[in-house]
């Protein structure tokens, strides 16, 4: 049996001093400390293993190539920074690549060191086609679906498409019956089309709002209205990549206030440069330059990804002033349940698998826990 005492953040509370109890890879107790407790008390914080929905690399590694060593670099990084819950995405490339990428991070699902996959393309919107090759997407193909839903052997969990697309309502039912998540994103699909799209796939997901897609005006609100009135209206979750750089942290404080924290989950979509100081790196078939800690792609001006960790967004806001409670649910239950596993990981409660992040006072990361076993 170990033990673990500081302050604990559960899914709804803080507890100030609190004792977690690990019996094998499962927690076995969550309780207030007692004075006759054997474990001394500190000033750790104990939070959930961080469960991070959008990723495509880290640590000079990506998720983006059909390379087994390479994929488990990339996750080994991010384990080692508290994301013990992993969906690697890829991106749009050549179908022929997509396939290989997508058998290759089947293969990492398989052997523990991701969760599940999420394809980020390519049946997306040239028009907002943001970090990712233009020349590269197509309209919605249910053949080329099923093939790529077929190389993940059943670990694709997460489908980003653009809604204005013709065949997209077609491609949404196959996802549907796959029992894949649809997102929406990439797209330049109108307000009344991503809202009236999102309530019928509910419960769906906006990828990363706002970033891939027309900036909110008050004339033309675009997809970015259309995803808040639907997340509003519990018919979707919207991702936010909260790390300062994609969106501002008053924004973020906003969309918190203004749909409810239950519909939010922080995501890093970090890539090959997350963990790194600049240079140049890819994303996909992309060459992507990280100039002060800001990754662009080289052939253009679009922001290319987030070089922040999870665990850094979450520390973010944070100090940004957000409610820890909200901030450590968003990055952890929440992504938990979009992916069905909340009753495996996702929060420290009793029967869960003792994944687990040691903090300082300044939240950054002591040791990480997955499976009741030290990873860092």
């Amino acid at each position: 049996m170990t033990a673990l005492r500081g302050r604990v953040i559960t899914r709804d509370n803080v507890l100030a001093d609190a004792v977690v109890e690990i019996d094998g890879d499962r927690i076995a107790a969550v309780r207030d400390a007692r004075p006759d407790d054997t474990v001394e008390p500190s000033d750790d914080l104990v939070v959930p293993g961080l469960v991070d929905l959008h990723c495509h690399g880290g640590g000079g590694a990506a998720f983006t190539v059909p390379d087994r060593a390479e994929v488990a670099r990339a996750a080994a990084h991010h384990l080692g920074q508290g994301t013990t819950t992993m969906v690697a995405s890829a991106v749009t490339d050549d179908p022929e690549r997509m396939l290989a990428v997508v058998a290759t991070l089947a293969d990492a699902v398989t052997a523990g060191e991701i969760a599940a996959i999420h394809l980020e393309g390519p049946f997306l919107s040239a028009a907002r086609c943001g970090a990712q090759d233009p020349t590269r997407m197509l309209p919605p193909d249910v053949g080329l679906a099923e093939a790529l839903l077929d190389a993940g052997r059943g670990h694709v969990r997460v489908m980003t498409i653009a809604p204005e697309l013709d065949g997209a309502d077609a491609l949404a039912d196959l996802l549907t019956e796959r029992g894949v998540l649809v997102a929406v994103g990439h797209t330049d699909a109108s307000a009344t089309a991503t809202e009236r799209f999102l309530r019928d796939r509910a419960p769906a997901l906006v990828t990363h709002l706002f970033n891939g897609m027309a900036p909110l005006h008050h004339r033309a609100p675009g997809a970015a209205l259309g995803a808040l009135a639907a997340a509003s209206r519990g018919a979707a979750t919207v991702e936010l990549i909260a790390d300062g750089v994609h969106l501002s942290d008053e924004t973020v404080a906003g969309v918190f206030a203004l749909v409810g924290g239950p519909r939010v989950v922080l995501i890093s979509d970090a890539m090959a440069a997350a963990g790194l100081g600049d240079g140049e790196h890819q994303l996909g078939p992309l060459a992507t330059r990280v100039t002060d800690g800001v990754a662009r792609l080289v052939d253009g001006d679009s922001i290319a990804g987030g070089t922040s960790r999870l665990l850094d967004v979450v520390r973010r806001q944070v100090r940004a002033g957000l409610d820890p409670v909200e901030v450590v649910a968003s990055a952890s239950c929440r992504p938990a349940a979009l992916l069905g596993v909340d009753t495996e990981v996702g929060a420290v409660a009793p029967g869960l698998r003792a994944d687990l992040v040691v903090l300082d006072q300044d939240w950054r990361p002591r040791r990480v826990m997955r499976g009741g076993d030290w990873v860092s």
